[in-house]
């Protein structure tokens, strides 16, 4: 099996240059209409081109270490997909407690005293509870400063969303964006570490730098390992459209 051509179990890669001495190197007719050849596998389809236009801007086949990259790529978009909407959530829920918060404050101080009894046998010293103590502290807040931290979450969720979108259509802009907003972050996931280590900083913090060394080294941003000229090359191997070109170019 080659795994190269697993794009093509869900579509196949069609497409029909302007030029017309390249257009015809890849449309055959057919008793049922013109077939075109898949830039990916080369087999005839028929139907109409998935897309056309100018033959540089034809889509380039994903493969070899190029279909790697594109899985690695859409696994840090689902990633940062599932961040940025539990970011958007936190904002909500933030700007309700917001409006709330006198409300939240009296049914807390009326059953808080309720659990004492329950907390005494299990011994549990519930006035020295991280849960009631961060309870305390929100409850405290001023509405003010809860009004920047949910647009502080709300901003960052936006952020992470868009890295996503960027990251899923394999965008550079994604890239460039991705790595530039993680690396300033990691200066704060390794304060926060400090303060406290947990598994889930931890694979965060992780999961960040390799994200970051990855869209550096491997994707030839800012330059590094050939910049953008190594970037086109690569991306611009041989191809049947590049085939159908030079064969046009020869032809009588």
């Amino acid at each position: 099996m080659d795994w190269n051509l697993l794009a093509c179990a869900r579509h196949h890669l069609t497409y029909s240059p302007d030029e017309p001495e390249l257009r015809d190197h890849l449309c055959v007719p057919t008793g049922e209409g013109p077939a075109w050849r898949c830039l990916r596998c080369g087999n005839y389809v028929p139907g109409p081109p998935r897309a056309a236009g100018p033959a540089d801007e034809a889509p380039v086949p994903l493969r070899g270490q190029l279909l790697r990259d594109a899985v690695v790529l859409r696994a840090l978009a689902v990633e940062r997909l599932v961040r940025g909407v539990l970011l958007l959530l936190g904002a909500y829920a933030v700007w309700r407690f917001r409006g709330e918060r006198l409300a939240v404050q009296a049914e807390f101080d009326q059953d808080l005293p309720l659990l004492q009894p329950l907390a005494d046998r299990l011994h549990w010293n519930l006035a020295d509870s991280p849960l009631v103590h961060l309870v305390r502290t929100a409850l405290a807040t001023r509405p003010q400063t809860l009004t920047l931290i949910a647009g502080a979450l709300a901003c960052y969720g936006l952020l992470q969303l868009t890295e996503a979108t960027g990251l899923w259509l394999l965008r550079r802009w994604g890239e460039y964006l991705t790595a530039v907003a993680t690396a300033i972050f990691i200066p704060l996931e390794v304060y926060e570490l400090v303060e406290r280590v947990t598994w889930v900083r931890v694979t965060a913090l992780v999961i960040n730098i390799a994200a970051v060394v990855f869209l550096v080294y491997r994707k030839r941003l800012f330059g590094v390992h050939g910049g953008r000229a190594a970037y086109d090359a690569e991306r611009h191997h041989a191809s049947l459209l590049q085939l159908a070109r030079a064969a046009a170019a020869t032809a009588p």
